[in-house]
């Protein structure tokens, strides 16, 4: 069973080039304008695990499966997405499939590699994207709501916990705070389950730094969601490292 990872943010920031260094291989192409990624590149890797070659021995099994992650290198979402800007729908439709996000977040300066908005201003990227997660979200549960104020009245006991359940979810987002941070019982997990809410996927922010700030680790606190895991690299010199032959 392999997990998957949708790699997300604006364009330009360094997904394509941080799927490649992931995967050990020039897969994606990394050019300077939005949108070179259309549809999602995928690619997957074994996850070694010295546990499974001590039970192949112990057991004398001659094939070993690891497990495997297959990461989705999704295209650049702008402000509006959730309205449809920059092919956002399509786009937000390729997150939903995922198992987890990688949120890349640009901090290097490039004059040969143009930035959306014009400014390298990390905060404000982060909340450029979370916003367009929530309003997606958001959107969704209101639509459902929409659905189930009617059939919520036939007094059937699962439409009505998932009434309930989406009205706390849609009071949450319009707070604009990700599902992933909410309390639910076991039954109301089971409710919003199908809904695949993008806030509710565990996240992970990486950083894209160059060498001149590479070492820096503040303010990056301040930019991120309390208790939210972050990683700084630097995702070029990874790429390239990723490509040099195994000696």
């Amino acid at each position: 069973m392999s997990l998957s990872v949708g790699i997300v943010g604006l364009p330009n920031v360094g997904k394509s080039t941080t799927f490649n260094a992931l995967l050990k291989r020039k897969q994606a192409a990394a050019s300077n304008f939005p949108f070179c990624t259309i549809d999602p590149n995928v690619g997957v890797v074994n996850v070694p695990d010295e546990r499974l070659e001590q039970l192949a021995r112990v057991s004398k099994s001659k094939k070993i499966v690891p497990t495997a992650i297959e990461f989705l290198d999704i295209a650049g979402l702008v402000a509006g997405a959730h309205k449809g800007e920059g092919l956002g729908n399509k786009f937000l439709s390729h997150i939903r499939e995922v198992d987890a996000i990688i949120e890349v977040v640009r901090n290097f300066q490039n004059p040969d590699i143009t930035h959306v908005a014009g400014k390298i201003s990390p905060e404000d990227d982060i909340a450029t994207i979370n916003l367009e997660l929530i309003m997606a979200d958001l959107q969704a549960a209101e639509n459902r709501l929409n659905k189930l104020v009617k059939d919520a009245k036939s007094g059937d006991k699962k439409l009505i916990t998932e009434k309930q359940v989406l009205e706390k979810v849609k009071t949450e987002l319009e707070q604009e705070r990700p599902v992933r941070d909410m309390q639910f019982t076991d039954e109301e997990k089971q409710a919003i389950k199908p809904y695949n809410f993008l806030t509710a996927k565990p996240i992970l922010y990486l950083i894209n730094v160059d060498e001149k700030n590479q070492g820096i680790q503040s303010p990056i606190g301040n930019w991120i969601p309390k208790q939210t895991p972050h990683i700084i690299i630097n995702a070029q010199i990874e790429s390239e490292i990723a490509e040099l032959p195994e000696s």
